[in-house]
Formats: structure tokens, sequence, C-alpha cells
């Protein structure tokens, strides 16, 4: 199953932020979405955008409903995924955006 969603990591957050979701330094990060996911589920994807390419997923671990957006009070949910990730040999053009967006992973290489 390549279900899932995708998330643009700012490109504030640099490239070593992005090295380490998947060279083994971390062993979990966490991503966020507004409110409660209607279709997400342990064992789905994260796939991440950075400087407009697809560069790897991450398999979900954790779903914790609950939190608060700081800047806002909203509601939110934490994704837990596993990390290290899988990182693509070479990056597919994607253009990245704000918020969370589902996917089938169909930009995902069979």
């Amino acid at each position: 199953m390549n279900f899932g969603i995708t998330k643009t990591i700012p490109t504030g957050a640099g490239q070593e932020t992005v090295d380490s979701l998947y060279d083994g330094s971390l062993s979990e990060y966490e991503f966020h979405m507004a409110g409660s996911p209607s279709k997400l589920k342990v064992g789905h994807y994260v796939y991440t955008i950075f400087r407009n390419q697809l560069i790897g997923r991450l398999h979900i671990s954790a779903l914790l409903p609950g939190a608060v957006n700081p800047k806002s009070g909203k509601p939110r949910t934490l994704i837990i995924v596993d990390a290290p990730g899988e990182r693509l040999a070479t990056p597919i053009p994607k253009k990245g955006h704000r918020g969370t967006r589902y996917t089938e992973g169909e930009d995902w290489p069979a």
C-alpha cells in the first residue's frame, strides 16, 4: 500500500533537517496536520517534498490526536514517523504546498 499524505518541508528548515530524515541520525520525526485525519492510518506514509522535489517517504508509526496549534489554538493531530525513511536516489519534480494533501502514492516509483 502506498497511500499517505504529502508534506512540504520549508526551505528554512534546511538541508540538514531533510538529510536527518533519511541518513539514520533520527529514529523518529513528528509532522502535524490540522484537525483529525479522516483517511490516514498507522502504516501509511508521509511523502516529503523539499524545494519542489519529492525526495522520499516515511512510514507512519503513530497518530496522536488532541494537540493544539500554538499559534491559532485550533486542534491538530501529530503524525509520528519512523526514521530513517526511504529516500529516492533521484528526486522527482513535485510542486510544494502548504498544509497536508492525501495521495495514493502515484508519484512513487514502482
